[in-house]
């Protein structure tokens, strides 16, 4: 080490004083004149490339109110790259508390740029006067290029516990004009919850749209014709079936049955398909499921299932990948995650909330299902102790066999 390196303290201390003098003097607050002389920044300049981000990010009302702040804003604010993502909220104020996109600039959107949407939704109350405008608009998109078409109703009842509006189905001929201008790009169509589409009107879409890879519905509107077509040689393969099986009515709605012949056709042809199936059901309602072999690969349960159905999924569902259950009753599921674990060998995430479990059957289950079990999301008090382990036991035993750190969640991460 060099001799002389380091100053005596006395010269640092010196120094440090007058470090300080100098920064107070960089730091002193401006005073309000000064302020005033500050140049304001130029928005007017913003490159367009930011402006379009900005605009992205804002609610149509306020996007349109921005465009009238300079003429640079407003050539932003027709750019194509704008208007391919767009979703119409048609809702009326006394029915709904979400704020309805204005009529004056739906007529704008339309009039302008139909032939730039790619990816259109439509949000929807229960009124029939929502339901007429989203009829009217959907006849009018007749030179899209659409990818992706939502129809999604926001209300409870929905549109599908309304009389039908005469002369004005979606899919009859608003749906089926459109689908028909749109055979070639339409990849994905989401109908879970949508007002007054027939059975016909998703099979029409079915025979038209040879590029749709994902397909989202209510179980009202699915069938074996469906499947079929969805399964027919012209049609490409499809990546997601989604299906929301929702009871409004306990012990009122009627459930149909699909065919195993149907649904073995449709995974014949598409082999490599993810059949996800939402189930918010009453006990009584669960008969018509799960009697036979069905090609579900991600099963959740909204509501309370029974053992008995807990035990049928496990001898009828060979794919499965995803198993979510909500809630059961005071039953310890032992036998059927046991049964689950030995039958479905492609399980991989597991969740369970207001459940019963011994401790024991469930490290059972998942020394069964080792380490593919990358998701594990189990609430706390879903663990009955036994003589075998206590909960401070198990966190160990689990993740031994995970082959990874585990513990209950207090929350569930689903």
């Amino acid at each position: 080490m060099k001799r002389g390196g380091r100053k005596s303290n006395k010269a640092s201390n010196q120094l440090s004083d007058e470090e300080n003098t100098i920064d107070d003097k960089k730091m002193k607050i401006p005073d309000e004149e000064s302020i005033r002389d500050i140049p304001s920044a130029d928005w007017g300049n913003l490159i367009p490339e930011i402006v379009l981000h900005i605009f992205q990010h804002l609610p149509l009302l306020d996007r349109a109110h921005a465009s009238q702040v300079c003429r640079r804003w407003n050539q932003v604010f027709h750019m194509p790259e704008l208007w391919r993502c767009f979703e119409f909220e048609l809702n009326q104020p006394a029915t709904s508390y979400l704020k309805a996109t204005h009529p004056e600039l739906i007529k704008q959107i339309i009039k302008r740029h139909s032939n730039h949407l790619q990816y259109v939704s439509f949000k929807v109350d229960s009124s029939k006067e929502s339901a007429e405008a989203a009829c009217d608009i959907l006849s009018q998109l007749v030179n899209c290029s659409l990818k992706t078409l939502g129809l999604i109703s926001t209300a409870r009842p929905s549109f599908m516990d309304l009389p039908k509006i005469d002369d004005t189905p979606v899919d009859d001929p608003s749906l089926k004009v459109l689908v028909a201008n749109n055979s070639d790009t339409l990849k994905l169509l989401k109908m879970s919850s949508c007002p007054h589409v027939s059975p016909a009107g998703i099979l029409c879409v079915a025979d038209q749209c040879h590029g749709l890879r994902e397909l989202a519905l209510n179980y009202h509107l699915l069938s074996d014709d469906l499947l079929l077509a969805l399964s027919s040689e012209k049609h490409v393969r499809l990546e997601h079936l989604r299906i929301d099986v929702v009871s409004e009515n306990p012990g009122q709605t009627h459930f149909h049955k699909i065919e195993k012949s149907s649904w073995d056709a449709f995974i014949k042809h598409s082999p490599k398909v993810n059949l996800v199936m939402y189930f918010f059901l009453y006990e009584e309602e669960f008969d018509p499921f799960f009697r036979y072999e069905t090609p579900v690969t991600h099963l959740y349960f909204g509501r309370s299932v029974s053992k008995e159905v807990l035990g049928r999924v496990g001898m009828t569902c060979p794919r499965l990948v995803e198993l979510v259950v909500c809630a059961n009753g005071l039953r310890p599921l032992d036998e059927e995650l046991i049964c689950i674990a030995e039958h479905c060998k492609n399980l991989s995430a597991v969740g369970l909330g207001e459940c019963e479990v011994s401790c024991s059957a469930f490290v059972e289950f998942v020394k069964m299902c080792g380490g593919r079990l990358s998701q594990l999301s189990i609430m706390e008090e879903v663990l009955i102790p036994d003589q075998k382990y206590s909960l401070e036991q198990i966190h160990w035993e689990v993740s031994k066999h995970l082959g990874r750190v585990w513990f209950p969640d207090m929350m569930p991460t689903w």
